[in-house]
């Protein structure tokens, strides 16, 4: 017997999540009307390192948080700077053996939708054209000022023209996109402002301290709402984010099934936690099913 939160209130005993392994997930994506939830995980066979993991970059930086963004200009241009030395690791990174399956379980109706709280893009990369990016794509700017969008490469462009050839180093990017940088490197940074109205450009995502927005959060529970249950891919769950959609499922009374190299936020709501490799997990999975 294990002691759990209960889904609104205190903790209370409940059974132990069963450990499971590659059956169950066959066993849960058989009966169709799967989403997924995805984290970072799922992109480290792609070269992008997770957050939590053993070797998770909150082991050795510190993100950028939304009120450090917005506050000051430094703050700014620590974040920029560190961001364009590592946006082209991004960038380069191509969908893994992971995301294609992924794609080939949605395409044959086992999967229905895909929420992901990866900000790579990579799920789209690898066809699934729909996915819910809960958190934002580091693929798009925003301008704080006048609301217009634009690409990261347009930015990147100009960028470079301002600061030379900072982001042709070769430090490892966080899969925030940024990197450690040296102090004077970030100290003599220009920072491109927005080319409409000149207003502080910040990346379409969600940072640390700050809200997903609603409709995006409204259109998650609805998918939730509507699928016959939810299949977790490489998330610790430790933010709200992703866990309110595992909460949910659960009060509702559906099947929740994690994939994940450890522990998570949410085992004490899963039906099975299974710890396997994910591009080979679902390889097989695609496999099995016909997919690929």
């Amino acid at each position: 017997m294990r002691v759990h939160p209960r889904l609104d209130g205190p903790a209370v005993a409940g059974p132990v999540p069963h450990p499971g392994g590659l059956p169950q997930v066959a066993d849960l994506l058989t009966g169709r009307g799967v989403v997924v939830l995805s984290g970072a995980g799922l992109s480290t066979e792609s070269g992008i390192p997770d957050y939590r993991g053993a070797t998770g970059s909150l082991r050795r930086h510190r993100p950028m948080t939304y009120q450090e963004f917005t506050a000051s200009e430094a703050g700014r241009r620590r974040y920029w700077a560190r961001s364009h030395a590592g946006w082209r690791s991004i960038a380069r990174a191509e969908p893994n053996a992971g995301h294609h399956a992924v794609q080939e379980l949605r395409r044959s109706g086992h999967i229905v939708a895909v929420i992901t709280q990866n900000v790579d893009g990579l799920h789209r990369a690898a066809g699934t054209l729909d996915t819910v990016e809960l958190h934002g794509g580091l693929d798009r700017v925003l301008c704080l000022g006048c609301g217009r969008r634009s690409t990261r490469e347009e930015l990147d462009h100009r960028l470079h023209a301002l600061n030379g050839p900072l982001g042709e180093t070769s430090f490892r990017a966080n899969p925030d996109g940024d990197v450690e940088l040296p102090d004077e490197l970030v100290a003599g940074f220009r920072i491109a402002p927005c080319e409409a109205c000149g207003g502080i450009l910040k990346p379409d995502v969600v940072f640390f301290g700050e809200n997903v927005p609603k409709p995006r959060v409204e259109r998650c529970y609805a998918l939730v709402d509507g699928a016959r249950a939810l299949l977790v891919l490489g998330s610790s769950l430790a933010v709200m984010s992703g866990l309110r959609f595992v909460r949910h499922a659960a009060k509702a009374g559906k099947p929740v099934v994690i994939v994940n190299q450890g522990a998570t936020r949410g085992d004490a709501y899963a039906t099975a936690t299974v710890a396997l490799p994910l591009g080979a997990a679902l390889t097989e999975l695609a496999r099995q099913f016909g997919s690929v």
